[in-house]
């Protein structure tokens, strides 16, 4: 249940981290996808999202915010997207954050949010096994 007492202000953009707010990742995320396109399928896929993911990130810091804002947003919600099919919650739930203020940030927020989302990519394919 949403707790509204954490919620920020109607029209403040939150950028405290999600550190504790939100998981790293959803354990059984990935043996879902196993379970539907089998194994090697599924090992083939992420590692294309790595590669992807990768550079989207680096995407998102060589754009200027005041004259990509809809390339941001679009980019973010792929991005939300692809880390919700395989149970990156975090990076998830920054990229949506990132998506749904895309036009409204400012250019410290904007770097705050890459810098989170570096961090949660960055940990999550730590934790994930080699292979």
């Amino acid at each position: 249940m949403f707790d509204a007492a954490f919620a920020p202000a109607p029209g403040a953009h939150d950028t405290a981290p999600l550190r504790d707010l939100e998981p790293l990742r959803e354990p059984g995320a990935f043996d879902a996808l196993v379970r539907e396109i089998g194994e090697d399928g599924a090992h083939e896929v992420r590692a294309v999202f790595w590669s992807d993911t990768s550079a989207r990130l680096q995407l998102f810091h060589t754009l200027a915010l005041g004259q990509h804002r809809a390339k941001i947003a679009r980019e973010a919600h792929s991005l939300k997207s692809t880390a919700r099919t395989f149970g990156y919650l975090r990076l998830a739930a920054l990229a949506l954050r990132l998506e749904s203020t895309a036009d409204s940030l400012a250019d410290a927020e904007f770097g705050d949010l890459l810098q989170q989302m570096d961090a949660a990519f960055a940990a999550a394919k730590a934790q994930e096994p080699q292979g």
